[in-house]
């Protein structure tokens, strides 16, 4: 492992950073336009792949939004997955979780589609479909995320934490 595991409250705000840095940062005294751009880049890049599986995966009005329940499940098992291998067996990087898990995962994944969909099926009387899309990308994300973190340390060699 890269390094040992602190208690949550000992954790610096961004934990890719050292607690002395982290402090500056916050304070306001150091623009981050570096990290800005970083994650522009990878919103840019998580966006186009969205967009790729909404025009493969289309739906109409009253069907399952299948496209963007992919979209969510599928990016909750990776950022699972990713934050095991940022914070447990990589050595920090600066960019490393700004550009993938803020960039490219938060613009892959989409929650204000999530809210419109379910509030389109609603409206159109797909009361059922929407309950269960509702629902049902709740349940399933967390459970990706679970499956993601358990497969990320099972292929990194980690044992589990004890509960």
């Amino acid at each position: 492992m890269a390094h040992e595991h602190q208690p949550a409250r000992d954790l610096p705000i961004d934990p890719d950073l050292p607690a002395a840095m982290d402090a500056h940062n916050r304070a306001g005294r150091h623009p981050r336009w570096d990290v800005a751009l970083v994650i522009a880049a990878g919103g840019a890049i998580g966006g186009a792949l969205r967009y790729l599986l909404n025009l493969a995966i289309p739906h109409g009005a009253d069907g399952f939004p299948w496209a963007t329940f992919l979209e969510n499940v599928s990016g909750c098992l990776v950022l699972g997955a990713l934050m095991v291998f940022l914070l447990d067996v990589w050595s920090p990087h600066r960019y490393a979780r700004p550009f993938l898990g803020i960039g490219v995962l938060g613009g892959f994944t989409t929650f204000s589609a999530y809210t419109v969909e379910t509030a389109a099926l609603l409206r159109s009387g797909h009361a059922p479909t929407a309950f269960a899309y509702l629902l049902g990308s709740v349940i399933v994300g967390l459970l990706a995320t679970w499956a993601g973190i358990a497969i990320a340390r099972r292929a990194a060699g980690i044992s589990p934490r004890p509960s």
